[in-house]
């Protein structure tokens, strides 16, 4: 009787963990929400040809799925803009004319409706007042790549495009990396050397310019991070499970690649090796007595680039 008690309460126990980790795994549903649009306000006119999209965030909502038509959604002469994006803000450049846009929000699981859509006029301007919008790559962008491919959007009323690449904010516009006018939206920039890059570009026309775009800024750097030292234990030392490998930080490094083979030295211990890791030890668990394990460490920076490995050290398991 008292076993069947028991089992009563382990069974009863396994179940509420059960239902716990089930309500820990659901995602909430989203699905009674409404977005609030922000701006632009309904019957909005702008000046810009570059809209700023706004609206608020969702609660439990992962990303937001945003669409801009022309004339409106009742009778859409075309789809302009279509797109998932993670924040509750974004910037399209727009030809003059008539528009609706609407968001909705989504999660792994539900989305909200769509908002009530919202009618906005882009109005005809000079390019003098107009400015153009950079799409690749992101502010504050950082690569180990040699080469990046540079894009903006079009911007209405322009022919060609002023595009300029300076390493000094543009202090001195007489001598700059790059400055050269483009019949198209793109480039591709060949970077000389690791260095911080700041670039701009203006449309104009046979009687205009534009204003500069915000000036966005690159990072080029694919100079590795200096060789780890590996710590503890020491080489050829016998140790119980689980061992604290240890090794000492790199001055760049933000995060490091163990590595740990079997006993020839070059076979993976394990599918989970090499391994990536924030910090500068890690408790290794795995094997039996009288193993010989070897390993080494090498760092890896916010670039990409990985440094020279350790020395080579192996331990003997107790």
């Amino acid at each position: 009787m008292k076993f069947k008690t028991f089992l009563y309460l382990l069974l009863s126990l396994f179940t509420v963990q059960a239902l716990t980790s089930c309500t820990d795994i659901i995602e909430p549903s989203i699905s009674k929400y409404t977005v609030k649009l922000e701006a632009p306000t309904d019957q909005y006119t702008s000046p810009s040809y570059t809209i700023n999209f706004w609206w608020d965030q969702v609660a439990n909502a992962l990303t937001y799925h945003l669409q801009v038509v022309t004339p409106t959604f009742a009778s859409p002469g075309s789809l302009v803009l279509d797109t998932v994006i993670t924040g509750n803000k974004f910037s399209f450049s727009l030809s003059p004319g008539n528009y609706q846009w609407r968001v909705m929000a989504e999660n792994g699981s539900s989305q909200t409706p769509y908002a009530g859509a919202r009618s906005f006029t882009v109005g005809a301007s000079s390019i003098k007042q107009q400015t153009v919008q950079l799409s690749t790559p992101a502010n504050n962008y950082l690569t180990n790549s040699d080469a990046i491919v540079l894009t903006w959007a079009t911007l209405y009323g322009a022919t060609k495009y002023q595009l300029q690449i300076d390493t000094n904010s543009f202090a001195d516009t007489t001598h700059l990396v790059y400055n050269n006018v483009l019949s198209g939206q793109q480039f591709n920039f060949n970077f000389p050397k690791d260095q911080v890059y700041q670039w701009r570009v203006r449309g104009e026309n046979d009687t205009a310019y534009s204003l500069w775009s915000s000036t966005n800024t690159m990072t080029y750097d694919h100079t590795p991070p200096g060789q780890v030292s590996v710590l503890l234990p020491a080489n050829n030392q016998t140790v119980a499970l689980p061992v604290n490998l240890q090794w000492s930080s790199t001055a760049t490094a933000n995060k490091y690649k163990l590595y740990v083979f079997q006993s020839d030295s070059t076979t993976n211990y394990s599918s989970v090796f090499p391994m990536i890791i924030n910090t500068t030890d890690y408790n290794f668990n795995f094997g039996s007595s009288g193993d010989r394990v070897y390993w080494k460490v090498s760092a890896i920076d916010a670039a990409g680039n990985e440094g020279q490995a350790s020395v080579l050290r192996s331990f003997v398991l107790q």
